[in-house]
């Protein structure tokens, strides 16, 4: 109970106003692994497979495959992003941003856990990512890459963190494409190999390309709250119809990557499958009236997004 005592007497509006809930709604509430695994945001993990998936398909064409580092550049990709996951959750709850949400009730938000909490478990993955990272560094000798990691983690966390979050600046989808798409891609492949191909680069921006769709979508059905919350989104910046062009084209332009290699690789027909489930959520995003058709739209996109990398790398692989 001093847990939910503390709560109430937090400073953050957003906290605050969900202790009060609890209690009246009979004290303390029951945490299980289902809160910390919601917290997770695992819908989002395969927008950190499909880059690594998409790389080390390219890596294989070049005769630098390594099973090693690829599953050490995955490590890394998936620990990042489980922990810019509690990490946003932390710094949009003590923010009092998701006192406007709509959707699941987010850990620190809610008031369910202690933010310190929370903020500890996002560290715990940061360290993860790190120490993977530091082994990939030490097998493949590629010893720059300790900068790039250090800057992964501090773009990771001044996503929404700190005094000034770009997120909430209208460039969250600039460092999304940048990271989840270039670097994770590009560096997926230098990590196992010298070589340099034009396809790791047109790869890594259709990559980037589905992982700010999804963010796009997100932000469409947040518009109305992220703007209550003052959160200047880019979707709240340029507006709901302009945000619903921009995703359409971003699920679009990524297949200029099987038009321009499919002649060299045969398997590269695969990958327009994904359009069957492309096109249908481009269909919804223009008539979705709901967040419920959004967000299926946003859970559609990232299986998308993963079957895109894995079916791109397997085309440039065999």
């Amino acid at each position: 109970m001093n847990q939910a005592r503390d709560r109430r007497k937090s400073g953050n509006p957003a906290i605050r106003a969900a202790a009060e809930r609890q209690a009246a709604a009979g004290g303390e509430p029951r945490i299980t692994w289902r809160n910390w695994v919601g917290g997770a945001r695992l819908r989002t993990l395969p927008l950190a497979i499909a880059p690594v998936a998409a790389g080390a398909g390219i890596a294989h064409m070049v005769r630098g495959f390594s099973l090693t580092l690829t599953l050490l550049a995955l490590a890394v990709a998936v620990f990042l992003q489980i922990g810019v996951n509690y990490a946003n959750d932390y710094s949009d709850g003590i923010r009092g941003t998701d006192e406007f949400r709509v959707g699941p009730a987010r850990l620190t938000g809610s008031g369910l856990v202690n933010p310190k909490k929370v903020l500890a478990l996002a560290l715990v993955f940061f360290g993860l990512a790190a120490a993977a990272g530091l082994v990939a560094v030490v097998l493949s000798g590629r010893w720059w890459f300790l900068a790039l990691g250090v800057i992964a983690i501090i773009a990771a966390w001044f996503y929404t963190g700190g005094k000034r979050p770009y997120g909430y600046a209208g460039l969250g989808e600039v460092m999304v494409f940048i990271f989840f798409g270039m670097v994770a891609t590009v560096g997926t492949v230098y990590l196992q190999t010298d070589v340099q191909t034009q396809e790791m680069w047109f790869t890594g921006a259709g990559v980037g390309l589905f992982a700010v769709a999804v963010l796009v979508v997100n932000n469409i059905r947040d518009i109305p709250t992220d703007t209550l919350a003052g959160k200047r989104t880019l979707s709240v910046r340029i507006g709901d119809r302009a945000s619903r062009v921009l995703y359409s084209a971003c699920v679009i332009l990524p297949f200029v990557v099987p038009a321009l290699f499919g002649f060299a690789n045969p398997g590269m027909i695969l990958v327009w499958l994904v359009m069957l489930v492309v096109l249908p959520c481009v269909l919804i995003t223009w008539f979705a009236k709901t967040p419920r058709e959004l967000i299926l739209v946003l859970q559609l996109t990232s299986l998308a997004a993963l079957a895109y990398g894995v079916l791109v790398g397997v085309a440039f692989a065999f």
